[in-house]
Formats: C-alpha cells, structure tokens, sequence
C-alpha cells in the first residue's frame, strides 16, 4: 500500500470517523479526526442556522488548519501513514451550503489564503449514502443537537459534495455506502483495503459493497 495520506470523506453520518479508526488500525497508522465537540456553536448552529452559520464554520476552519498544519510539522518515525476523517476543504463546501453570498465570498477569501499551506492527500475514499441511510445513522449515534437535522440539508450537502468529486484532481475511492457495515462486516472492510492495494489511476473509481 503505496499511500501515505488517506482521507476518508462524506456526509454526515456516512461512516467517516469508524472507517478511519478500522484503517488506522489496519495499517498502524497515525490518525487525525475531527473534533467537532469542541465547536462552541455547533449546538446553536442546529437551533439557528442563520445567526450562527459564520461562527461554526468558521470555529471549524481555524482548528481543521491547526490539526492538519501540526501533522505536517510533526513527524514519526514509528508511524509513516497518517488516516485522517475529514479534508481541508470541507469547510469550503459546507460554507457553500450554509453561509449567504456576500459571507462566503469573505469566508472564501480566507480559505484561499491558508488552504495552500496545507498538503493535500495521497488518495481520498469517499462514502455516498442516501439521505435516509445518513439519517438512520445520525439517530443511531444519538447526539442530541444533531436529531433534527432537515433531510434538505444533508441533501444539499450530498449534492456540494458530489459536484466537488466530479471536478477535483484528488485520486478518489468512490464508495457506494448504502448499506455500509465496517464494524461487522469484514467483507465490507475488504473491499476498501483492496481499493487501496490497487494501482489506480487519477479521477474516480467507483466500489459497490457486497
């Protein structure tokens, strides 16, 4: 396995952060997840959307550079693989979704700015799901700012996202999630694995789960 930078990608509640800790397990690798607990506006964001949109994302751009920069200034000698549950430019495409016009562009110019600082990855596996999938998982995980969450929301959300795969440079493992089981379903987990052994080319490359 050639890779020394993975990203696992998707919406919320795909999977991200259980199939990165399985990988970072796998390959004895260094890991880097979200900490989107620590976002003091993540609560009221869900309550009002609109007054708290800049702040969250915000919050959210400044500690994703903080983690992502550290990792590039600290390396390890014991662990060459770093798996991380999000990408950098995350930020860019949830603030597409929530921020108005005149915010993101501000948002933007601020993104531009430190996003070329940062090292982008080897290869990114990203996890599509239905809404209805993502919503089952979201009331299974039981965070209780996150139950009521509108269909809209992730719907647009799973079409920004979709859209960047379309049009982005970054070799991609396009994994069709929608009945998705890493922890139980060895099978599952194999097919990722052996996505990742194979020498692919640049663009997507579409798996299905058995």
């Amino acid at each position: 396995m050639n890779h020394q930078f993975i990203t696992v990608e998707g919406n919320i509640g795909a999977g991200k952060t259980t199939l990165t800790n399985l990988l970072a397990k796998h390959f004895n690798a260094r890991i880097i997840l979200e900490e989107f607990a620590d976002n003091p506006f993540l609560s009221k964001f869900y309550e009002s959307p609109q007054q708290y949109a800049f702040p969250v994302e915000l919050f959210f751009m400044a500690e994703r550079y903080k983690q992502l920069k550290e990792m590039v200034h600290t390396k390890d000698m014991f662990q060459t693989i770093t798996v991380s549950d999000y990408l950098f430019t995350k930020c860019l495409l949830f603030a597409k979704v929530t921020l108005p016009d005149e915010e993101f562009r501000l948002y933007q110019k601020l993104f531009d700015i430190i996003h070329q600082q940062l090292v982008f990855p080897d290869i990114l596996i990203y996890l599509h799901a239905p809404v209805q999938k993502l919503q089952a998982n979201i009331k299974k995980r039981q965070r209780e700012y996150e139950q009521n969450i509108p269909d809209e929301y992730l719907f647009n959300l799973q079409e920004t996202y979709t859209s960047y795969i379309k049009q982005h440079n970054i070799k991609t493992i396009f994994i069709d999630a929608s009945n998705a089981d890493f922890i139980n379903n060895e099978k599952h987990l194999q097919v990722v694995l052996d996505a990742l052994d194979k020498d692919l080319s640049e663009g997507q490359h579409y798996f299905t789960l058995p």
